[in-house]
């Protein structure tokens, strides 16, 4: 007799071992849950029977998914995208779909596996690459910025993608081909649904939303029903559940309730996946992925290094260093959870097998498993890889050279300022204001421009990279002032510091007691407080320059 309640608590406490494991090999999460799957599947132990509830659980949390991704793609975003994400992003996807899919038909599979396969293998994991990103505290970075722009184009491509696919209907004598009774059904399909979205959008969510926020545990039953329900409707219309829950989300994302929606759903959707890449891992037929390990390996390979090379070369040709061109590239040398719930939808429509599923899976194990450790080793890469990398760069890096340019007249700094956060922006300001030349550097470009805006002398720049650094004036720099966050960053600079030849003293921000000693140790000359006025630290060094200035 099942016991659903009690398989699902063994699950669950099942996962949060795996994933604790996972967590200490900083490995995502998702790749445990899969692992999760096989063990309680009829693969591993055959611990778990209640699939049909794992299923619909499942079912819900790729609803949730893709309503949370259109609800953060309001219409004011997506203007603002720039140039280089959409090209970068559209670059990218024309480059891994075409060889992709040249390359899958290579290996032996039929033309519409290969074209679902090479679709799915451009798109990266939103939620893992700004999980990294964040970690490293490198999301406003200007590599960080141009990633997250492109994962949106991604993101928007992959609906895309699935309506275009749902058009597609299998019979007995295989798919119609008929590209432009499909390509009318699809943008007659699309109109429809862009009229019915407006309206609703103009007149109807809005008050409907602001009524339901009356009650947050409302709002966030009024979120999911709202989800689930075009989820429904768009299988019913023939598009896809994932297709709807996309449009209930950006339909949304316009509202003032759509941080306080996703706020409240990003837990549930986490915990709903569990079950999707369980259900996932327990369905994978062993027996078919033993002669899809050499497929899996070659479209790895083609992932983890075809991805951001192109990344780099169109990056490259629009102006950006080699650097920014690297780090960013890395974020897309993985598949994400998109690719696999693109091919299960491909199954669910009769286009592919379980075979293409399977070699999807593996792609994506390999391919997010590997460039994890990537980018969280993105510097120590780049360091050992900048001299073949010079091919990705122009002589003349002109985008960046724009903001990273002082402004002309200025007197060369005695202070310079790394990192332009409140702290490190109030300390810029008023050195400015007491009469002392400064620079400040942050690789935040909206920071950059915002205090140019105000008249200081502001560079856009990196200070963990060590070419940037040794670029700086610091011939006439009596202090350079550091309010980098970690202590990683801080050697390194203190390393660069030295190697220039820099004869000033460093001061540096403290913001924990581990990190006090390191600095101290390094020789750092003054300590700063961040609870201290920024005023008076900001103060006190110009007090100090003065006296200098009297006893020269």
């Amino acid at each position: 007799m099942e016991k659903p309640f009690a398989e699902l608590a063994l699950l669950l406490s099942v996962a949060a071992g795996v994933g604790a494991l996972f967590v200490r090999l900083r490995q995502p999460l998702l790749i445990a849950y899969i692992a999760v799957g096989i063990l309680v599947g009829p693969a591993g132990f055959a611990l778990v029977t209640a699939h049909d509830q794992i299923d619909l659980l499942a079912q819900v949390g790729v609803a949730v998914l893709l309503f949370l991704v259109g609800l953060k793609l309001d219409l004011h975003h997506v203007r603002h995208i720039g140039p280089v994400a959409l090209a970068t992003g559209l670059g990218q996807l024309a480059f891994t779909i075409v060889i992709g899919f040249l390359l899958i038909l290579l290996l032996g599979k039929d033309w519409l596996t290969a074209l679902y396969v090479s679709v799915a293998l451009t798109f990266s994991s939103t939620i893992i690459i700004v999980k990294l990103l964040s970690d490293k505290r490198e999301l406003d970075s200007l590599h960080g910025r141009i990633a997250v722009g492109f994962l949106i184009v991604q993101d928007v491509a992959v609906v895309v993608a699935m309506m275009a696919m749902s058009a597609l209907r299998a019979d007995p004598g295989g798919v119609d081909t008929n590209l432009f009774s499909v390509a009318g059904s699809l943008l007659l399909r699309i109109g429809a649904a862009a009229l019915v979205l407006f309206v609703l959008m103009r007149h109807v969510l809005p008050p409907l939303a602001r009524m339901m926020a009356h009650s947050q545990e409302l709002l966030l039953i009024f979120a999911i029903a709202w989800g689930t329900a075009l989820a429904a409707l768009g299988e019913w219309t023939g598009f896809s559940k994932e297709a709807g829950a996309f449009l209930a989300g950006f339909s949304l994302a316009s509202t003032s309730y759509r941080d306080a929606m996703s706020a409240r759903l990003t837990g549930i959707r986490d915990f709903l996946l569990l079950f999707f890449f369980v259900d996932l891992g327990a369905k994978l037929d062993f027996s078919t992925l033993g002669g899809e390990l050499w497929p899996a390996a070659v479209l790895s390979a083609f992932v983890l290094v075809g991805n951001p090379l192109i990344v780099m070369a169109i990056m490259g040709y629009m102006g950006y260093r080699k650097r920014t061109g690297f780090l960013a590239g890395l974020t897309v040398a993985q598949i994400s959870e998109f690719s696999i719930i693109f091919v299960a939808m491909g199954i669910s429509l009769g286009h592919v097998g379980q075979e293409a599923l399977g070699l999807t899976t593996l792609v994506g194990l390999i391919t997010i498993a590997l460039s994890t450790y990537m980018i969280l080793y993105s510097q120590s890469l780049y360091e050992r890889l900048a001299p073949v990398l010079q091919a990705f760069e122009r002589k003349r890096p002109y985008r960046e050279l724009v903001t990273e340019q002082p402004a002309h007249g200025r007197e060369e700094p005695r202070v310079v300022i790394l990192g332009l956060g409140r702290y490190g922006a109030r300390m810029l300001e008023r050195l400015h204001a007491r009469g002392v030349p400064v620079l400040g550097v942050d690789f935040d470009p909206e920071v950059v421009r915002a205090l140019r805006r105000k008249k200081l002398a502001v560079r856009f720049g990196d200070a963990e990279d060590p070419a940037f650094v040794e670029s700086l004036p610091l011939a006439a720099a009596d202090w350079v002032v550091t309010a980098l966050p970690e202590w990683k960053a801080n050697r390194m600079l203190l390393d660069v510091l030295r190697s220039a030849g820099f004869r000033g003293r460093v001061a540096a921000v403290v913001r924990d007691g581990s990190h006090r000693p390191a600095l101290h140790q390094a020789g750092v000359a003054r300590l700063i407080n961040p609870f201290d006025a920024a005023d008076h630290a900001a103060d006190a060094l110009a007090q100090e320059l003065l006296s200098q200035e009297k006893t020269r």
